[in-house]
């Protein structure tokens, strides 16, 4: 099995998917007035850590919407799945469903196999996040093939600040390549 990372630096694949509320959902690229933004990839209704995940990040929304940071999320559920989760959460962050096998590959993700029929009816994508800036570059990328380790949405803020800040002149950090 070959897994393409998608690499710090590189430009964000352009990708739309459907969203809840209808349309599309256009993945790094941010709506104004922001122009940066977090993707955040999430397992599925099946999984509880997702939904606390989830609810985390909307309570950091505003502080994310501060430094200029759109925030959206996605998953591989269908529509009624993705609904069935996110509605309970009040999100007041836009969430996408229905990404396929193709879109996670090219986003360098973690595809699991469900367990069972009740754990989810088709492959679905492990937890990712990334950080997309103004230029369409990916700025930072955290992937995981387990739902235990998410990015800490304190440091994460807190890094952002730094990074965003133009006298700390941050560059884009992993992309050494021998």
């Amino acid at each position: 099995m070959t897994i393409e990372k998608l690499l710090p630096g590189n430009t964000f694949p352009a990708m739309q998917v459907p969203n809840i509320n209808g349309g599309t959902l256009s993945l790094g690229s941010a709506k104004a007035p922001h122009d940066w933004q977090l993707v955040i990839v999430y397992r599925g209704k099946h999984c509880p850590l997702c939904s606390r995940f989830l609810s985390e990040l909307n309570e950091s929304l505003s502080s994310f919407n501060e430094l200029g940071v759109d925030v959206v999320a996605v998953s591989a559920d269908s529509q009624d799945k993705a609904q069935a989760q996110v509605e309970p959460l009040q999100l007041q962050f836009e969430v996408g469903y229905g990404l396929t096998i193709e879109q996670m590959q090219a986003l360098g993700l973690f595809i699991s196999h469900p367990r069972s029929a009740e754990e989810a009816d088709r492959p679905f994508a492990e937890p990712g996040a990334f950080i997309v800036n103004e230029s369409g570059q990916v700025q930072i990328t955290s992937i995981s093939n387990v739902p235990f380790i998410r990015p800490h949405l304190p440091s994460l803020l807190a890094g952002l600040g730094f990074i965003r800040d133009p006298k700390n002149n941050y560059p884009i950090r992993g992309t050494y390549i021998d």
